[in-house]
């Protein structure tokens, strides 16, 4: 604490007030000069040693800062007595929990990039790996016509794989890092719907497949167009390829007070029990998926959903179809 150059000043001013009154006392009458030194000096003591006291404990504090930024956060300032060291340790207290809780959430983002880098070097992977051994295959000069004919469009299948997944994880790692600025316009959900339809009407045609869309013309949101086209566009073909051969998809529509209801179902397969809460987890598989699924067009949608304010939700029973339900909330986007 002395070594302190205000400390210094303090005490050499104080003893020199005393010294002062204390000759000025004794001058006048020395029994008034004999109290009022030794009152003088008995305050001055009691000055310094409550000083040297708040010097401790911000020395405390000091260290308690050190042990913070080495990336200690189990230390418990709180204090609950009045005082502004009080006030200090409550407040740095705040700040260490803060700090712990931006730890965790770091520490999450860590583990989940090194899990989504895992996922997505599998998923890379394996039509790699297939294409190069169908190019091994096509460079054979015996290889039949046909099958030659056969390995290249194999080849361009994986390859038209590999676009959207490349696609797909460029814009999910746009939305999560807060890069798109989603448009705030009035969206006709039957606009919407169709737009969303284009280019699913032939795999549905294919299979066979009716289609029932149900609403009111002038039901709108709040929110991104062709972002919206994207989320419902997933969804809707997520219940294509798991409706079987002739089975039905409907897709209904309104509007309340609070916010904007579509409704896509299908009479298919159902998501097993186990799997319904994680389908909206990027690269989750479950147990009905196709060999061709990734993944990762459930998750698009709901992060697309929810950063217009948006929320989507599941039900599912096995054997009797899937529902999914997206709501967008009015004024909030």
């Amino acid at each position: 604490m002395f070594r302190n150059r205000e400390i210094r000043i303090y005490i050499f001013s104080l003893l020199l007030v005393i010294l002062v009154g204390a000759i000025a006392c004794f001058m006048i009458k020395p029994a008034a000069g004999t109290i009022f030194l030794s009152a003088s000096l008995l305050i001055a003591v009691i000055s310094i040693v409550f000083t040297r006291w708040r010097y401790i404990q911000i020395e405390k504090l000091s260290n308690y800062l050190n042990r913070i930024a080495d990336g200690d956060y189990s230390i418990d300032l709180r204090d609950n007595r009045e005082g502004e060291l009080s006030i200090l340790k409550n407040e740095i207290y705040k700040v260490t929990v803060t700090l712990r809780e931006q730890a965790a959430l770091l520490k999450q983002d860590k583990i989940f990039l090194a899990n989504a880098i895992s996922d997505i070097s599998h998923q890379l992977k394996t039509p790699i790996t297939s294409m190069v051994v169908m190019t091994d295959l096509i460079s054979d000069e015996n290889l039949p016509e046909e099958k030659r004919r056969e390995f290249v469009r194999n080849i361009q299948s994986q390859l038209e794989r590999l676009q959207w997944l490349v696609s797909s994880l460029l814009k999910l790692s746009k939305i999560d890092a807060g890069t798109i600025e989603f448009k705030k316009d009035p969206v006709k959900v039957r606009k919407l719907i169709d737009k969303s339809l284009e280019h699913l009407l032939i795999p549905m045609e294919l299979k066979e497949q009716s289609l029932e869309i149900n609403g009111d013309e002038n039901v709108e949101f709040i929110g991104d167009f062709n972002w919206s086209c994207e989320a419902v566009s997933n969804i809707i073909k997520n219940c294509i390829e798991h409706t079987p051969q002739g089975g039905r998809i409907g897709i209904e529509y309104c509007e309340t007070s609070l916010y904007t209801i579509i409704r896509i179902y299908d009479n298919g397969e159902g998501i097993h029990r186990d799997d319904l809460p994680y389908i909206f987890n990027r690269f989750y598989k479950g147990k009905n998926s196709s060999k061709e699924s990734i993944g990762i067009g459930l998750a698009m949608s709901k992060s697309i959903i929810e950063s217009q304010g948006g929320t989507i939700e599941a039900e599912s029973h096995k054997g009797k179809g899937t529902q999914f339900i997206l709501k967008f909330h009015k004024g909030v986007v």
